[in-house]
């Protein structure tokens, strides 16, 4: 995927709705048509915390239709726990879209790996595929049972379910990138968020089993638009997403380091040199 013209803006929306789908595992949706209008599926804001006081947190766009958009977030800290206490009617301030989403042209058979919230940012992308006719299968893992949240969602949109949790409470006992492994009925595409442990093994398994991979990278971030180079990743330099600032110096290294909030969230896994 090549970066693109930036379609962001600051987004004052009236909050619609609250869900705890788990404890500390909350969805807020709001009133954001224009967010909606140019949201790409993996990308995500900045949401700011309606006190002032703290700084702004990224978060994965989690649902974008009509007038409504989303989020999804564990409560890990004082920024989400003030998010958390947003209600409907309360207002809040977005900052987004931003990054560079997935690239999902002529996708017809694609494997999406989630760990943990990171399922926050694949429900659009499932969407736009199923919706496209892509055959979906979505391998999703978490600790418990209770923490794979919204897999019926998936399930409702088309998604076959693949599932694994470290205490076995419900599918795979283990980590879910040993079902990825295993199967030999391979996509030709995998997309995949959730931490980077998770997904150095998906990059390994893709270039194992010679599958074009999209990784969205975790990160946490200052500013969320690329002006402080405090998430970079290395990545090849030949890469359409390679950042042309610093410039290139002849016989320099073939490396150079991506933003993840700007060149990224997503990129391609045989790009990155992590």
């Amino acid at each position: 995927m090549a970066t693109i013209a930036t379609s962001a803006a600051i987004h004052h929306a009236l909050v619609l709705d609250r869900q705890e789908l788990a404890p500390g595992v909350v969805v807020l949706g709001f009133d954001a048509p224009a967010l909606v209008r140019v949201t790409r599926p993996g990308q995500f804001v900045m949401a700011i915390p309606p006190s002032g006081e703290l700084a702004a947190t990224a978060l994965g766009i989690y649902e974008a239709s009509g007038n409504r958009a989303s989020v999804m977030f564990f409560v890990v800290g004082k920024r989400t726990a003030e998010l958390a206490a947003l209600r409907a009617g309360d207002h809040i301030e977005l900052t987004g879209p931003l990054g560079n989403g997935f690239t999902l042209d002529n996708v017809r058979n694609v494997a999406i790996v989630a760990g943990g919230v990171g399922i926050a940012s694949v429900l659009l992308p499932a969407q736009a595929l199923t919706r496209a006719g892509a055959r979906v299968r979505l391998y999703y893992g978490a600790r418990t049972n209770a923490l794979l949240v919204d897999h019926d969602r998936f399930t409702s949109e088309g998604c076959e379910l693949h599932a694994a949790t470290d205490d076995g409470s419900m599918g795979h006992a283990g980590y879910i990138t040993d079902l990825l492994s295993q199967t030999n009925d391979l996509p030709d595409m995998i997309l995949a968020c959730g931490p980077t442990p998770m997904l150095r093994v998906v990059a390994r398994i893709a270039e194992e089993r010679n599958i074009a991979a999209q990784l969205s990278l975790e990160e946490t971030f200052a500013c969320g638009v690329g002006g402080c180079w405090g998430c970079v990743v290395p990545l090849v330099r030949t890469s359409k997403q390679a950042p042309s600032f610093p410039p290139a110096q002849r016989n320099g290294s073939d490396v150079v380091y991506a933003r993840v909030c700007k060149e990224g969230p997503v990129f391609w896994a045989h790009e990155l040199r992590w």
